[in-house]
């Protein structure tokens, strides 16, 4: 975890009490509930304030959507949508939501309150991390949004801003506001919200999300911490968002000389344009941010950076490369401009946000053309529904067309069995919530609205309250158990399969768990994620088969226990024609049964010509022979000689093999 050379985490805190400006929700009790202490920050699409739940008198953050966007109902949607996104998700590096309701004009989510301050914060008053810091952070960032995404859903808004790093060291991803469900990614023509700095080019181009932009935007993160800039920049945003469709992110080490080629490598997996050749999700970055910090020695995971502050930086104006932004991609046939409307109110400012940019004036003259003839038509539909309802309750009332909930065949039933049994006798199914239940199996019916044997009108609908099981769970033992098990065992509990490394064991099955973490018997919230460790089986030492023919080095190896591959492409080496010039690993390597091994075949050595080297000094004739590439023997044939060649073992313009020994003799006196 980073933490200041005094010990404490960062120096600004997330906490930042607006006292320029008065704000009419301090001190106010909203919803009659939550007591509105202070104001913490503003966003693009609600103000955050330190509050008390007066009913269970404890602190909590409440997130209150900006009154002009609380008519919008696409933005009322997507708030609600957090609430209930981030609820599904228990996990301990994830921002909890308790509430979500209402009050006027004040639609709000009552939060968990971290207190401590933001990377963005420690990026500002720090500048770049170490790797070790770097990768500190970036674990738990990458496990929260490993979990959000095996719940099916896509954070989108993923940047400094939104990881809190708490004063007691823990790391946190907060506004899940623009979260959305992995499967309803699609490709629009309209606008999309995000930060300009860490889009991805999918997002930029076709507006479509998943889980791998949410990995982009942790590579630039990552890249950002390990060098304290942005790998593109511009002084519009339109600039930045070009670089990012046309330019890859440059190596952290071009700005940082010293960083390890592995981080290198991990900034490129995760930062790819194209988004087919990243990491398919956070898991699978979160795999290789923790091989490369394996293979990271002490000195190279502390390697200060040069750009790295030991005093805290002063405070600066926000970035607007760092604001939440609406980018409203062009419609056919329109100029291919990338434009920007920003949403954020920025902390010290009394403006309200502002709305997406108007459309050309021709589609806005059209649109006011087509608006009056349909006010006409509405009021006749309006007029003749208004008569047709009168008539038809009328009729309903009197005609008695009632029905009842089915008692039977609902309750403890799968939501799908359930369904089915309410369409058989004429009802519709309406809206569907999951609950706590240590009396109903998880994934079943628990309860209904109306309650069964309720009578209801016959094209009602009823509503289904699903299991979510009891509200704490244990692990199981799953030690010993094939992977695919574990995780089926794990599904039943009510709990997710987290993480899985591999590690050698010589008493565990290859393929079988190890352990978990929590252990089995600790007590979880249900989706609770557990992480597994699986065997490797016992280690191999794998056999050195250089020099060897190809059939004999590939049948040591596989009887060995190793699967055998050849490389397409040969290569020049000082091994013979037809053997085996090198394995891509090395002789004493520790490896795992039916891991693949390479071998790269040799097509001999490189002939090259032989430097003349005749009637020059012995020192400069050894010179220039090594320079060539070529050994060298000199030989004396009198007790007194000169000091130049009178021969060579291979006349000068005549070619040898690399590597070779040519011999040279010295003239007499």
């Amino acid at each position: 975890m980073y933490r200041a050379t005094d010990g404490s985490v960062g120096t600004r805190r997330l906490e930042r009490v607006d006292t320029t400006l008065h704000d009419p929700l301090v001190g106010r009790l909203l919803d009659g509930r939550y007591r509105v202490d202070a104001r913490i920050a503003v966003g693009g699409m609600a103000t955050v304030y330190r509050a008390v739940d007066t009913r269970l008198d404890r602190v909590l953050a409440l997130k209150v959507m900006h009154p002009s966007l609380a008519t919008d109902a696409s933005f009322v949607e997507r708030f609600i949508r957090e609430a209930k996104s981030v609820a599904r998700l228990s996990h301990p590096n994830v921002v909890g939501v308790f509430d979500q309701g209402a009050d006027g004009a004040y639609v709000y989510l009552a939060m968990e309150y971290v207190a401590g301050c933001t990377l963005r914060d420690v990026l500002r008053d720090r500048g770049a991390l170490s790797p070790r810091a770097a990768l500190d952070i970036l674990e738990p960032v990458l496990a929260a949004l490993g979990a959000a995404h095996r719940a099916g859903f896509v954070h989108r808004d993923m940047k400094p801003e939104n990881v809190l790093i708490g004063d007691d060291g823990r790391v946190k991803v907060a506004d899940f506001g623009l979260v959305r469900a992995v499967g309803t990614a699609t490709n629009t023509t309209g606008s999309v919200l995000g930060t300009v700095s860490y889009l991805a080019p999918e997002q930029i181009e076709h507006g479509t999300a998943d889980t791998r932009t949410d990995v982009y935007a942790c590579g630039v993160v990552l890249y950002e911490m390990l060098t304290g800039g942005k790998p593109h920049g511009g002084d519009t945003p339109a600039q930045v968002l070009f670089q990012h469709l046309n330019n890859d992110v440059p190596a952290p080490s071009a700005a940082v000389p010293g960083l390890a080629p592995e981080l290198d490598a991990l900034v490129a997996a995760a930062t790819a344009r194209d988004a087919g050749t990243r990491p398919h999700d956070a898991v699978a970055l979160l795999s290789l941010a923790r091989r490369a910090r394996t293979a990271l020695g002490d000195e190279q995971l502390d390697l200060v950076p040069p750009q790295a502050r030991t005093e805290a930086g002063p405070d600066g104006e926000v970035d607007p490369e760092d604001v939440t932004s609406v980018i409203v991609r062009p419609l056919p046939g329109e100029q291919d401009v990338l434009h920007t409307s920003r949403l954020e109110v920025p902390p010290e400012s009394g403006t309200r946000p502002q709305p997406r940019p108007e459309p050309p004036a021709g589609r806005r003259r059209a649109v006011l053309a087509l608006a009056d003839p349909r006010r006409g038509v509405l009021a006749a539909v309006v007029a003749v529904l208004l008569i047709l309802g009168v008539g038809a309750g009328v009729w309903y009332i009197n005609s008695g067309q009632f029905t009842r909930v089915p008692a039977t065949g609902v309750l403890g039933k799968t939501r799908a069995e359930a369904e089915r049994r309410l369409t058989d006798a004429g009802l519709d199914v309406g809206a569907t919530r999951e609950e706590f239940s240590g009396a109903f199996e998880r994934g079943t019916v628990m309860a209904t609205d109306p309650a069964p044997g309720e009578r209801i009108r016959g094209n009602g609908s009823v509503d289904l309250v699903i299991s979510r099981g009891p509200k704490i769970v244990k692990v199981p033992d799953l030690k010993g158990m094939p992977l695919a098990a574990a995780r089926d065992e794990l599904r039943r509990a009510g709990l997710a399969a987290g993480v899985v490394t591999e590690e050698f064991s010589a008493e565990v099955a290859q393929g079988a768990v190890i352990s978990s973490d929590p252990p089995a018997g600790t007590e979880r919230g249900p989706d609770a994620a557990v992480s597994l460790v699986v065997s490797k089986g016992a280690p191999i030492d794998v056999p050195g088969v250089v020099g060897q023919p190809v059939d004999r080095a590939r049948n040591a190896l596989v009887d060995a226990g190793f699967t055998v591959e050849i490389a397409d492409e040969r290569v020049n080496s000082a091994q013979p024609a037809g053997a085996v010039a090198a394995q891509s690993l090395a002789k004493g390597a520790r490896a795992a049964k039916g891991d693949t091994i390479t071998l790269t075949v040799s097509k001999g050595p490189r002939m090259i010509a032989v430097p003349d080297v005749t009637d020059k000094s012995i020192d400069d004739a050894t010179r220039e022979l090594r320079a060539a590439g070529f050994e060298v023997k000199v030989e004396k044939s009198f007790p007194f000689l000169s000091d130049t060649v009178s021969s060579q073992s291979v006349r000068g313009g005549d070619t040898a093999p690399e590597g070779s020994t040519i011999t040279i003799k010295t003239k007499g006196i």
